[in-house]
């Protein structure tokens, strides 16, 4: 039998093209001693993936030439000789671009809990890294306080949605998020309940910042870095705090990438600016995913997935992140019989 694979094939610059890579058909793998063999079900589609693209130092080594491009994603165990996984078993993991993989001692996947009364696709929004990293960034990282002011950019997108919203349930003073065009605004106010949402690509943003938050941002969590950034550097109120948790402005920078003007409000405002690898918190997901999950249930936490069918079609949707074409998370299914029940 045989597994299709997208590989990368050449190291792009700016966007990912038809040179970047090539979809091939190599032999399906075979379940070892202490392996699980996983047919892929469905991919999570994430910015990070274009920066594992580049021949650049990382938290992950870059993607090799002529291997599968990197990605999470979830699949069903169809066979197992490992005492970790059984057979019709659901999980997660580092899958790859591809229809099959094996999981083994350097590939671990986590079984997904069935009964939730959540749909595979919602599982691997809210509850899965994306929903976590959100959780965590704004808690952790954040700080959040109860009656902050809570600022996101990238908030129409699978991660600063969830952000906002969970800002809202712990009690924010004011959410304000920002995002591309008056479609986007929209959905963020009346599907995710922001306070407000501001256009991006509307002149002046440093000034409207300051016209929606006049006392200063408490909580930035920024999903996309570059002169948005900069504009709510110029905002940042007394001890706040900026979560770095992407810059999907500057990933397709072909050229150098821009620095920051602003950054001496940091120590004039005494506020904090830190990054974070979600990684870093997988002993604790469990923590996010219970409360998640209660506010998915009772109607509190509104979210939208983004599917696009076939694994030809993945370069495609990574595209779509930077293009903004995408709504809520995005996900490629590979293989739709791969659910939860």
């Amino acid at each position: 039998m045989t597994n299709q694979q997208v590989i990368l094939v050449q190291r792009p610059e700016g966007k990912v093209d038809a040179n970047t890579t090539k979809l091939v058909e190599v032999r399906r793998p075979v379940c070892g001693p202490d392996e699980a063999l996983i047919k892929v079900g469905t991919l999570s589609i994430d910015p990070t993936i274009r920066t594992w693209m580049n021949d650049a130092p990382g938290y992950l080594p870059p993607i090799e030439i002529g291997a599968p491009v990197r990605s999470s994603g979830v699949g069903v165990v169809v066979e197992s000789q490992s005492s970790h996984y059984s057979v019709g078993d659901v999980v997660f993991g580092m899958t790859g671009w591809q229809e099959w993989v094996v999981a083994n001692e350097d590939n671990k996947f986590s079984t997904i809990p069935r009964g939730m009364g959540l749909d595979l696709p919602t599982m691997m929004n809210v509850l899965g890294v994306t929903g976590i990293t959100a959780f965590f960034g704004l808690t952790d990282v954040g700080q959040f306080k109860t009656g902050d002011v809570v600022v996101v950019s990238g908030a129409a997108g699978a991660t600063g949605s969830v952000v906002g919203q969970i800002a809202k349930a712990r009690g924010a003073k004011k959410v304000v998020g920002i995002a591309g065009g008056s479609a986007k605004c929209r959905e963020v106010v009346e599907e995710y309940g922001f306070d407000e949402c501001l256009d991006y690509r509307e002149p002046d943003l440093a000034k409207r910042i300051h016209q929606s938050c006049p006392d200063g941002v408490d909580v930035y969590f920024d999903n996309v870095g570059g002169d948005i950034l900069d504009a709510v550097l110029t905002n940042i109120a007394m001890h706040g705090r900026i979560v770095m948790c992407g810059a999907i402005s500057q990933y397709n920078e072909a050229g150098q990438r821009q620095g920051l003007v602003n950054s001496s409000m940091l120590i004039m405002r005494r506020a904090r600016m830190e990054g974070f690898i979600i990684l870093d918190y997988a002993p604790r997901f469990a923590e996010a995913q219970i409360e998640l999950a209660g506010l998915v249930l009772n109607g509190t936490l509104k979210h939208r997935e983004h599917l696009i069918h076939g694994l030809e079609k993945a370069p495609e949707a990574l595209n779509l992140l930077f293009s903004g074409g995408n709504h809520g998370k995005t996900l490629v299914v590979v293989d739709p019989s791969v659910q939860l029940d």
